[in-house]
C-alpha cells in the first residue's frame, strides 16, 4: 500500500480516542521526498497525556510489531512499530506544549534546532485529523521573522576554534579529527542558509541535505555540488573546496544583507584564521 494511504488508513485508528485532538503526517512522506527507504511519522496531538493504553491500543488493534517504546521525555512521547511491512514512528505531544514552541520559535526567535525541527513539521505536515488546529499553527509559521533569520545566520558564522587548526590536522593526516571538524563547519553553513533563506531547520543533522538545498534561492553557486565534494575528495582537495564556499558564503551574506556587515565581518575574519606552527 502506498505510504500516504496507509497512514491515512492508521490516523483513522488513532481518532477514535477522544483524547486524540489532530494528527498529521511528517517527515520525508509529508514533503514527497519518500524513497524505498522511508518510513511513516505521524505526529499526533493529545488533550491530555496519554496512558501506556492510549499508545498500545492502536497497535495491537492492527497486530504492530512493536521495535521501540519510550517514555515521557522533552515534552514528547514515542514509539516506533512495524506494520504491513512498514515502519511507522510516533510522535506524541500535548496540544499546549507545540502552541509553546511555535511561539518561542516564531515570536521569541528560538534558534534551537529541537524546536526548529518541530516547527518546520507542522509548517511541511499534511493534516489526517484536527484539520482546524493544524491549520491554525501553519499560519503561525507561516511568516520568517527578520530577527530569527539574523540569529539563524550569525549563530552558524562561528566555526569554532578547532577550524583554526585545519592546517596541523591535515599535515599530521589526523583525520578522523580532521573530518569532524569539516563536517560540523558543513553544518554550520547549512543552518546558515536555512537562516538566509527563511526555512525553519526539520533535521538538526540536515537530513535529506540535497532537497533541502533544492528548496532555496539564494546560494553561492554551485553550493550544492561542491557541498558534496568537501566529503568524496582526497582530504586535501576536500579542504581547499570547503574554504572556497566558506569565502563564497560570506560574499553572499554581505551583499544579501548590508545591514549585518559589521558582524558578518567578524566572523568572516575568524573564518580565515590558521594556526601558525
Amino acid at each position: 500500500m502506498e505510504l500516504k494511504a496507509l497512514a491515512e488508513k492508521m490516523a483513522k485508528v488513532y481518532e477514535e480516542n477522544p483524547k486524540v485532538e489532530a494528527i498529521m503526517i511528517a517527515g520525508s512522506v509529508s514533503r514527497d521526498w519518500e524513497d524505498s527507504y522511508s518510513d511513516i511519522e505521524l505526529h499526533l496531538l493529545w488533550r491530555e497525556a496519554p496512558d501506556d493504553s492510549d499508545r498500545m491500543g492502536p497497535i495491537e488493534k492492527v497486530g504492530g510489531k512493536v521495535i521501540d517504546f519510550h517514555e515521557y521525555e522533552d515534552e514528547e512521547w514515542s514509539e516506533t512499530y512495524w506494520h504491513d511491512g512498514v515502519k511507522f514512528e510516533i510522535s506524541s505531544f500535548l496540544s499546549e506544549t507545540i502552541t509553546s514552541v511555535v511561539g518561542k520559535v516564531v515570536l521569541h526567535h528560538d534558534t534551537c534546532l529541537d524546536m526548529q525541527c518541530s516547527v518546520a513539521s507542522f509548517q511541511d505536515g499534511k493534516p489526517l485529523f484536527g484539520h482546524s488546529l493544524l491549520l491554525d499553527l501553519k499560519e503561525k509559521v507561516s511568516v520568517y521573522p527578520d530577527t530569527l533569520r539574523e540569529k539563524m545566520i550569525l549563530d552558524n558564522l562561528d566555526f569554532g576554534s578547532r577550524w583554526g587548526n585545519r592546517e596541523a590536522l591535515l599535515n599530521r593526516e589526523d583525520w578522523l579529527m580532521l573530518y569532524q571538524v569539516m563536517v560540523s563547519v558543513q553544518s554550520k553553513l547549512m543552518g546558515a542558509m536555512f537562516g538566509l533563506n527563511r526555512m525553519y531547520v526539520h533535521h538538526p543533522a540536515y537530513k535529506w541535505q540535497r532537497k533541502s538545498l533544492g528548496r532555496m534561492s539564494v546560494l553561492p553557486d554551485g553550493f550544492t555540488e561542491r557541498m558534496e565534494e568537501v566529503l568524496v575528495l582526497h582530504p586535501v582537495e576536500g579542504l581547499r573546496v570547503l574554504e572556497g564556499i566558506i569565502r563564497d558564503v560570506f560574499a553572499l551574506l554581505e551583499r544579501e544583507i548590508p545591514s549585518m556587515e559589521m558582524e558578518i565581518r567578524t566572523y568572516k575574519e575568524k573564518s580565515v584564521f590558521v594556526r601558525s606552527i
